[in-house]
């Protein structure tokens, strides 16, 4: 996956993460929604992590193609 495809993917998630908001805004998300919900946020997270890693990499004359996707425990322990 290069930069190009992490950037789509992350369009593709934002946007399914604002039909699921735009969809019910002034009423709760149903438990499978929720779901879903988090599911794209944790994705997202590992997207911009997995894009961070690619540009530092590139940026120190490494080989950006070795950037991994962290797993959700480590993404989502990150300071914002």
């Amino acid at each position: 996956m290069d930069d190009a495809d992490i950037v789509q993917r992350i369009r593709e998630l934002t946007e399914q993460e604002h039909a699921l908001e735009r969809g019910h805004v002034g009423q709760g998300l149903s438990p499978e929604e929720l779901e879903r919900l988090r599911a794209a946020e944790v994705a997202l997270d590992q997207c911009w992590d997995l894009l961070r890693q690619r540009r530092a990499r590139r940026d120190a004359g490494q080989n950006p193609d070795e950037a991994t996707v962290r797993s959700e425990g480590i993404v989502e322990r990150y300071e914002q």
